[in-house]
């Protein structure tokens, strides 16, 4: 898969994980522009721009946005190590809160079925995340299930421009956590 293309799904990932518990907390987008500061986990990109784009879509129809993200990893060309920083980026992403929602596992878990990395690699690194990759009884009915019951539960909600968040906020956020 093309770099910019997987910053792109990267980045997707990280706010579809950020989102599908129907809050957007300030933590989550601290911890993404932090992993796009520190780290350049999403390349080049705009972060804040792409955000206002994925944020604009998902708020004019939540469902069909999480539906067209579960599809595009579904007919990605990802890599193993693609495959496993997807991963991680959701993960991150899903502990920033931190508070894990039933609807984020469940939504970590359809997100888990569409990749084909095996659960030893995202263990090494993240052994306190096996309750997430704990097979369920897999079929194809029950991951048709799974998502259904994600989208019937999850509510969609109109969020907050990424761009219209005050940066003190965000700092003010950065001094309570070092506290």
């Amino acid at each position: 898969m093309e770099t910019l293309q997987f910053n792109k799904l990267l980045l997707k990932t990280a706010f579809s994980c950020m989102a599908c518990d129907g809050d957007i907390d300030k933590r989550e987008i601290k911890l993404i522009k932090r992993l796009h500061k520190e780290k350049k986990t999403f390349g080049d990109l705009d972060v804040n721009t792409e955000m206002d784009n994925l944020l604009i879509a998902i708020n004019k129809d939540g469902h069909q946005f999480m539906r067209d993200y579960f599809g595009e990893l579904t007919t990605s060309d990802l890599t193993e190590t693609n495959e496993l920083n997807l991963i991680e980026v959701a993960i991150d992403t899903i502990k920033a809160d931190e508070k894990v929602e039933y609807s984020e596992i469940k939504f970590f878990k359809v997100i888990r079925s569409k990749l084909k990395i095996a659960n030893d690699p995202i263990l090494e690194k993240h052994p306190d995340f096996e309750d997430y990759l704990e097979q369920d009884i897999i079929t194809d009915s029950y991951l048709a299930r799974l998502q259904d019951d994600f989208f019937d539960t999850h509510i969609s909600n109109e969020f907050e421009l990424i761009s219209e968040i005050d940066d003190d906020i965000l700092d003010s956020l950065k001094e309570q956590d070092e506290e």
